[in-house]
């Protein structure tokens, strides 16, 4: 049998996580201080609760008008439904799973809990390094 690249060899293993009660502008401080164009959102055990990314926080701009921005916490403008993905899976399911979707990130959960996360410039690494 055929010994395909594994998503836990390419994933991040350090993330950035945000809580669902912190502020929307203090997630927004933290995605531009961290370099990250969006980040899971995790419970106290570590369960991925949803994901806010750079996309969610331009509905501040999209909805407010001039002084009058929403206000709110990141449960109030994250995406609720994420896709998490195992880290046995095999890199190349998780770039057919990146060709079918708008998202730029994938949470990585085992036993219903945060382990990792893996994006599309990961996956480059993966093709840089197994088709040559």
């Amino acid at each position: 049998m055929l010994n395909l690249p594994k998503v836990s060899e390419y994933m991040d293993t350090v993330v950035q996580t945000l809580n669902a009660e912190t502020q929307i502008l203090d997630a927004v401080d933290f995605l531009l201080d961290n370099h990250v164009t969006g980040a899971p959102v995790v419970d106290g055990d570590y369960r991925v609760v949803g994901i806010l990314t750079e996309k969610d926080c331009l509905y501040l701009l999209a909805a407010g008008s001039d002084a009058d921005m929403p206000q709110g916490v990141v449960a109030d403008f994250m995406t609720h439904e994420v896709q998490t993905i195992p880290p046995s899976m095999n890199v190349y399911f998780c770039a057919g799973l990146f060709m079918n979707t708008v998202v730029r990130r994938f949470p990585v959960v085992e036993d219903g809990k945060l382990v990792g996360a893996i994006t599309r410039f990961d996956i480059l690494r993966a093709i840089q390094k197994n088709l040559r």
